[in-house]
């Protein structure tokens, strides 16, 4: 990366970091592409240049933001935590993110908003399908999911039991009841027949 593209970069960055500080703060309608120009120290000019519109800017916003939540999804799949230790910080952290999105797009008014949120969703779609494929294929490998499981039938499964903990997220004081959360990671791998032998047999 040469010096031109690494000051393209820093810009976009505080761009994006103002838009979405700006954005979550008073929502989409109520935010000028001015305000995040100052915020950001850069002109307006230099917005319309780097995404052409507001809408534009908004969508490369979220997709944004999603990549680095994707990359944190990685890092834990990464990471040297058993399997349902994973599936339980990837669970959490979805739900979290779910929260934010439903949020963030309820205040959508506008055709043009509506648009857009279609454009985000298909979006995450496609990159939750890809992360879902590792997460399969290492759960096959460690023995927690059945080997001839599609992966359409544990991403169901899978998101029955992420959605219950996104409606569990409290509203007010964001904070999970983690002693439910353990009992539904219970259920998640063992059903209500319980584990049967432990992990380490």
């Amino acid at each position: 990366m040469n010096g031109y593209e690494r000051r393209k970069h820093k810009k976009i960055k505080q761009v994006f970091d103002a838009a979405f500080q700006l954005f979550s703060r008073h929502g989409y309608q109520k935010v000028s592409v001015n305000e995040i120009a100052q915020q950001a120290g850069v002109s307006p000019a230099t917005i319309y240049n780097y995404f052409g519109t507001k809408d534009q800017l908004y969508v490369d916003m979220i997709m944004n933001w999603m990549d680095k939540q994707f990359e944190k999804y990685d890092l834990i799949l990464e990471s040297e935590l058993s399997f349902s230790e994973k599936t339980k910080e990837i669970m959490l952290l979805e739900a979290k993110n779910l929260t934010f999105l439903s949020e963030e797009f309820r205040r959508t008014q506008t055709a043009e908003e509506h648009g857009m949120s279609q454009t985000v969703q298909q979006y995450s779609e496609e990159k939750v399908k890809r992360f879902f494929m590792k997460y399969v294929a290492l759960g096959k490998q460690e023995g927690y999911i059945q080997k001839d499981q599609t992966e359409e039938v544990t991403m169901l499964y899978f998101t029955m039991f992420m959605n219950e903990l996104a409606r569990r997220w409290d509203s007010t004081n964001r904070e999970y009841d983690f002693g439910s959360t353990e009992t539904l990671m219970q259920l998640f791998f063992y059903g209500l027949v319980g584990q049967i032998k432990s992990e380490n047999d």
